[in-house]
């Protein structure tokens, strides 16, 4: 591992600095571009926060208001003052700027972008993954295509603007704005040209970037607001707005908005591109994901709204539920899109348990029973939970009762098995009112967690990856160790074992590349860091582990490895403050992206996040939090 300590601690140096110059002179700048008024900064002193370099130094400012296409121009001049001047005058003459409220520093926000740094790369040389001066770091870098003396940019924040997330979307862009994008519309066929085209200079640089709120200015790194430390009442809002956007976005039959594209302002799930606006795919596990984040959220709060929310997603799941014989008497399964996935009946009766044990309220406890019959029923003879019951592509789309080896492992799933037995983990522990059917839970439950802790990494250990990711399992085995019988050795081993890997599989603050990698994780040293909630709900369900096992040394390391890395994935809330270049901000407000960079979100982005974060503030917090 590279040490980038000396590098980090100066952007965080800078980052520290008083910034009252820009904010003064973005108010100058508005002044300016709204009354004509011929900009004037000869008093401000900028010479710790701008290195302005004569006709090299490249400035844009770019206006934001909902609504609105977003509109910029950017020059390099003899000084600053003479460049931002450029800008304003070219601004002014765009074709749309009589769109915007200017005066409005609550509609109109405005983006200061200028260049700090910039070097000449081999075309053969670019790369998005190897530490050397030619690396492309989407968001970080910009990059730059000359030509006859004529030069075409990707800036740093377009990153965040267009939703992208590496050098391939960034040349796409790029390319485009060159003669060669006249040439075809084929976005391969213009790579191809622009790869063959020696006349082209590349150039990679970093810039600088503030942006208004209201009457403040924000300094953005990687084109976002940055949270720099761990804060329980951040924490706590996140969970709670982003569940309440969950709510605000909820359909009447039940169902949660599924995708939200923040920049395109539309609901086209990028999985599913081809789906009709009246047809839009759905997925009931993530569906029943929303179900439990409005329960971790009615946890904090005691606000009845949530569990009135859970109900009626509930009742969505049973209208998609389908029943069959085991050997335990009926079985009910979730069935949708013509399947019916283990996970599907396995995180519905997650869900279900829990909103049981909360409310108190028995009145599903029959599909509670069914759903644990079935899943039963899907534990083969040697201990395997196999990962579908329907999938249209094997034995004419009829139920999977029998399957030869080559199906059993082209159907596999690695996660449905840990949804399923921490389903059947808490109706076994919970579930009182029927003693026999709950013994059978653990008879079953301990043959298939005896088969995922010890043969399925000899089985399938081509789908095991550096990073971990069973984190349901995870969850389960922790929910399993409350009955005295499951406290295996091999069970902890797995969690802990997983826990400590991702704990060495996280960006810590000095060996970070980049200041905002830190508390993400990475498969390979040098990934594109994921700030992942879902692996973090695995990490802290090894935390609550620990602390129920009194291994307190390993308790107080794995909290402050969960406090780590929620931190990083503060940068993934849409807030007020960094959600500007939004269509409809109004809109994305208070969700959760996916990405660093893509203004993706999903139910399931914003559930493993906030019942992650909900988890962590149990650990310390008292609750309901009113």
């Amino acid at each position: 591992m590279q040490n980038f300590k000396i590098e980090n601690d100066k952007e965080r140096a800078f980052y520290a600095q008083d910034f009252s110059p820009i904010k003064e002179l973005l108010k100058r700048i508005r002044i300016s571009i709204s009354t004509e008024k011929h900009l004037d900064i000869s008093d401000l002193n900028f010479s710790d926060i701008v290195d302005f370099k004569p006709n090299e130094t490249l400035v844009y400012i770019t206006l934001f208001q909902s609504g609105q296409k977003s509109i910029r121009y950017g020059s390099k001049r003899k000084d600053f003052q003479t460049t931002l001047n450029r800008d304003i005058e070219m601004l002014r003459k765009n074709k749309n700027f009589h769109n915007f409220n200017i005066n409005d520093n609550k509609s109109c926000r405005i983006m200061l972008e200028y260049v700090c740094s910039r070097h000449l790369i081999k075309r053969s040389e670019l790369n998005s993954t190897r530490f050397d001066k030619s690396r492309f770091e989407i968001g970080i870098d910009g990059l730059e295509l000359r030509k006859d003396g004529i030069s075409y940019y990707y800036m740093p924040t377009d990153a965040i603007t267009l939703s992208h997330m590496g050098l391939k979307s960034a040349l796409q862009t790029l390319v485009k704005k060159t003669p060669i994008g006249k040439l075809t519309n084929s976005k391969s066929e213009r790579l191809e040209i622009l790869k063959n085209s020696p006349d082209y200079e590349y150039y990679l640089f970093r810039t600088r970037a503030f942006i208004t709120y209201k009457d403040d200015v924000l300094p953005l790194y990687r084109g976002n607001i940055r949270y720099t430390e761990f804060d329980y009442d951040v924490l706590y809002k996140q969970v709670i707005k982003s569940v309440d956007w969950c709510l605000a976005n909820m359909y009447e039959d039940g169902r949660f908005l599924y995708y939200y594209d923040c920049c395109e302002d539309n609901y086209k799930d990028h999985e599913h591109p081809d789906r009709p606006i009246d047809n839009l795919y759905y997925n009931d596990l993530r569906h029943c994901g929303g179900i439990i984040a409005c329960l971790r959220a009615f946890q904090l709060t005691d606000d009845g709204k949530y569990i009135i929310a859970a109900k009626k997603a509930l009742e969505w799941s049973i209208s998609i539920t389908k029943s069959h014989n085991t050997k335990w008497g009926t079985g009910y399964y979730a069935f949708y899109n013509n399947k019916s996935k283990l996970g599907g009946t396995g995180v519905l009766l997650v869900a279900m348990m829990q909103y049981r044990n909360i409310t108190g309220d028995k009145s599903y406890d029959e599909y509670i029973k069914g759903y644990t019959r079935h899943i039963m029923s899907r534990v083969y003879t040697n201990g395997e939970i196999l990962g579908y019951y329907i999938h249209p592509k094997f034995q004419n789309g009829q139920p999977l009762e029998v399957m030869n080896d080559e199906e059993r492992k082209a159907t596999f799933s690695f996660y449905y098995p840990g949804e399923a037995l921490l389903g059947v983990a808490l109706f076994a522990n919970n579930f009182k009112d029927d003693p026999e059917l709950a013994s059978e839970a653990r008879r079953v439950g301990e043959i298939a967690l005896d088969w995922l802790v010890e043969e399925r990494p000899k089985v399938y250990a081509d789908l095991f990856t550096a990073l971990p990711s069973d984190a349901w399992l995870m969850q389960a085995i922790e929910e399993w160790a409350k009955d005295e019988h499951f406290r295996k050795q091999s069970y902890f081993n797995f969690v802990f074992t997983d826990a400590n890997t991702m704990m060495e599989k996280t960006y810590q603050k000095d060996d970070s590349p980049y200041i905002d990698f830190d508390g993400g994780y990475y498969y390979d040293y040098g990934d594109h860091y994921y700030p992942d909630g879902a692996r973090s709900e695995g990490l802290v369900a090894a935390y609550y582990l620990a602390k129920f096992l009194g291994k307190k040394d390993l308790e107080e390391k794995l909290l402050k490895a969960c406090k780590h890395v929620a931190m990083c994935q503060f940068h993934l809330f849409n807030s007020e403050e960094n959600n500007y270049s939004h269509k409809n901000p109004e809109r994305s407000l208070n969700s959760i992206r996916f990405k660093a960079t893509r203004q993706w979100v999903r139910v399931d982005s914003i559930q493993h996040v906030s019942c992650f974060f909900a988890r962590l503030f149990m650990a310390e917090n008292d609750f309901p939090k009113k």
